[in-house]
């Protein structure tokens, strides 16, 4: 009972400071809207869950603030791995080598990567903001900060932040409040006393005052702003106009939104639709053995508007540190008994702009080699990754250690087109959860979508058969534009708009309608996106415009292509078992170069392809996180420790190194380190020279230290040359003084 009251007492003592970390917490979040779009849901919820699970420890965990950290971090560990479904990974081979040890520790990493660095940087935001707001100014600029975050962020981005500001606002009042009743308590104690008695007469006026201001914000009368921000100016005087959101701000429509679109790779994929202008800037060229798509990303997961990164595709391994013609393991590939065919493709760079992935011909087999602007090979870096499952070639686009390479050369090991060997292919990947992932359908997509598959493929005997019916028919029905008229849309679903609706469309629109009706079917499908081949040498666009696909089957495409912007393109890709991911073309106007037997037959390179984990990603032999768990503890703590302990650990380092050492040696020692600091900052001194006559010049370069070189040359003379023991007293006051001088220096 004693116990609970003393924790009671130490939580209520320090009321104020811990409310303060609650505030910041809030705040944070409110911050953290900005990357709303930008951000994963597992990246937000972590976050949140947290903040939420250091607010608790801040509230309820007595004692210093450092061990209140302590138990943060631990905590932190803990929810990241626990939300990033870590898994431990053993040894293959023992003893392990340094390679082993380094991709080890890679690999672990990459499990919590980039989650774990996320939430540490808001943990140590949120606990030096919660320490330093310790008076009123400190709080104001805290609140002041936030708010001007916000309303840049609100200004001049399309995120709409209304909701957030008012709630800094609020949240920045009750903060203020609090810190007016923390210094009311310490100027008078007794006052307060009798305050805390009647504690509804204490909230319950301030809970008012602050609801009222917020009210008459929210429910005066609209009217039209007298002054106008800077931004509103700036773009006025530009000739462009600015939504007015007086009273009922919102988003924009599509509809409404007058900006200049242009066709290109980094086009937003979560919200499809709108229109374009077509940019013929090129991006590269690609010097190669055989036509294909230059493919980029693929996603999984339809959300009613576009598409995004499923959960799985999130948590796919990488593997790093890719070894110059390695051989990359591609899962749900062809296997060793389906014709396939090597094509080598040179990449050269035009678009100065560094992109996320290295482009290839699907799927990648191994990268070859890579090239700077001045035509010099360099490494692979080791932070470029590939993702097996996916068949995406990353290149890191954050604190790459080398520029986006100007060339580099890539090989694809492509199946030949056999489609009696389709027709009688099953879909089944053989794994429940990338079954449900490359499945998925959500609830927006209404019944007549479903009726409409059925139709389609009324008459279609097999898988394959139901895809190329569906191919077929978006192929024949409606007309590509880059300019759609959406004013004919109504549904909220992009795919069914699109079917019934707007009738007309590019490449988006083609491609995510038949990812939704080949996976209506039960046929595992994914978007992909990256470019089609380009122009050839010839200077004709690589595209049959109403050309029949079977006439361009065998179409001879070695030759260097230019590929532009306007090339950026969109298709899916189907799961055959055996076969792997087979491209579909359902865009209008366009027909996808396949492999075919007849012109491959003596290029052919039938191969296995590896299905067995790399040694970047070996076998698991265990499977709980508990020893890394309890590592990174043991690592956190000691490390606290020693920073408590640090002067103590200083001073006991320098006294063992000195240990040995008479008062005379030492002057002697730290008179020769300054000697080598005054070289490294200007101060020039010659072997030949005595330190008398490199003081005598010292003094006259800086003349505000010429009674300290003084006092340290009388010591190191007497040190040296007198016989004379000095004291140890003397031999620290010599120390003292030359660590003053390399300050001020």
């Amino acid at each position: 009972m004693r116990l609970a009251r003393d924790w009671l007492r130490s939580i209520v003592d320090h009321w104020y400071e811990r409310l303060s970390f609650v505030f910041v917490a809030v705040l944070i979040w409110q911050v953290l809207g900005t990357l709303e779009g930008y951000w994963w849901e597992e990246t937000y919820a972590i976050v949140g869950v947290t903040l939420i699970a250091t607010v608790v420890v801040e509230l309820l965990v007595p004692g210093r603030r450092l061990y209140r950290g302590i138990v943060q971090l631990g905590l932190i560990t803990a929810l990241t791995l626990q939300f990033t479904n870590f898994r431990w990974l053993g040894f293959i081979d023992a003893p392990p080598s340094s390679r082993e040890w380094a991709f080890w520790l890679e690999a672990h990493a990459s499990q919590v990567h980039p989650f774990l660095w996320i939430v540490l940087g808001v943990w140590l935001f949120y606990s030096l903001a919660g320490q330093w707001a310790s008076s009123r100014s400190h709080v104001v600029l805290v609140i002041a900060g936030c708010m001007l975050t916000l309303l840049i962020a609100d200004s001049f981005t399309p995120i709409i932040l209304w909701d957030k500001v008012a709630w800094t606002i609020f949240i920045g009042l009750l903060w203020l409040v609090a810190e007016h009743f923390s210094k009311f308590q310490a100027k008078h104690p007794e006052s307060w006393r009798h305050l805390i008695e009647y504690p509804a007469a204490l909230i319950l006026p301030s809970l008012l005052v602050l609801s009222l201001v917020m009210a008459s914000g929210l429910f005066v009368p609209n009217i039209a702003p007298v002054l106008k921000d800077p931004y509103t100016i700036w773009r006025e005087s530009r000739g462009e106009t600015v939504p007015s959101f007086v009273g009922d701000k919102g988003p924009v429509s599509a509809s409404s939104n007058a900006g200049d679109s242009r066709s290109g790779y980094s086009r937003n994929d979560e919200a499809l639709g709108g229109g374009f202008q077509f940019d013929y800037s090129s991006v590269m060229t690609v010097a190669t053995d055989r036509k294909s798509y230059w493919r980029g990303e693929t996603k999984a997961e339809y959300t009613g508007e576009g598409w995004i990164d499923a959960a799985g595709e999130r948590r796919e391994g990488s593997m790093i540190g890719i070894v110059s013609e390695e051989q990359l393991p591609v899962e749900d590939g062809p296997t060793g008994d389906v014709e396939t065919v090597e094509v080598t493709q040179v990449f050269t760079m035009i678009r100065e702009e560094p992109l996320p992935v290295l482009f290839g011909g699907a799927p990648i087999s191994s990268l070859v080699s890579m090239a700077d602007e001045e035509e010099q090979p360099f490494p692979i870096p080791g932070r470029v990754s590939w993702l097996p499952g996916s068949w995406e070639l990353h290149w890191p686009t954050q604190n790459a250690p080398v520029a986006y390479p100007s060339s580099y050369t890539l090989t694809s090991k492509m199946a030949v087109l056999d489609e009696e060997g389709l027709r009688a292919a099953s879909t089944d990947l053989g794994n429940s959860q990338k079954n449900a992932m490359y499945l998925q359908v959500p609830d927006t997509v209404p019944q007549r979508v479903y009726e409409l598959v059925e139709q389609i493929t009324a008459e279609a005997q097999t898988p394959y058969d139901k895809v190329k019916a569906i191919e077929t028919y978006l192929r024949d029905n409606y007309i590509y534009t880059n300019t759609p008229d959406l004013a004919k849309r109504q549904s909220a679903d992009f795919v069914d708009a699109f079917l019934f609706e707007v009738l007309e469309g590019y490449c988006d629109y083609y491609s995510t309608a038949m990812a939704v009706l080949t996976r209506i079917e039960g046929i595992p499908t994914r978007w992909v996106k990256g470019y089609a081949p380009g122009i050839i040498s010839s200077g004709i666009p690589d595209f049959d415009m109403g050309m029949p696909p079977e006439m361009s089957l065998n179409t001879d495409g070695a030759g260097t292509y230019t590929v532009r912007n306007a090339d950026a393109h969109s298709w899916v890709e189907v799961y055959f078992e055996g076969y792997g991911w087979i491209p579909f073309e359902p865009t209008s106007g366009f027909a996808y170069p396949y492999a075919v037997a007849e012109e491959t037959t003596e290029v052919t390179v039938p191969e296995t392809t590896p299905t067995e984990t790399p040694a970047v990603q070996p076998e698991p032999v265990k499977s709980s996180p508990l020893p890394l768990i309890g590592a990174i503890g043991v690592v956190l703590v000691g490390l606290a420790m020693l920073w408590l302990r640090r002067r103590q650990i200083v001073e006991a380092m320098i006294k063992f190194r000195f240990r040995s050492y008479t008062a005379n040696q030492r002057i002697i020692w730290e008179t020769e380190k300054l000697l080598r600091h005054c070289r490294r900052n200007g101060l020039e001194y010659s072997e030949h020279e005595t330190l008398r006559e490199a003081v005598a010049v010292w003094s006259e370069r800086r003349r505000f230290l010429r009674d300290d070189f003084h006092e340290v040359l009388l010591q190191f003379e007497k040190a040296k040359y007198s016989g004379l023991e000095a004291s140890e007293a003397e031999a620290e006051q010599l120390v003292a003084k030359v660590k003053s001088i390399k300050e001020r220096l």
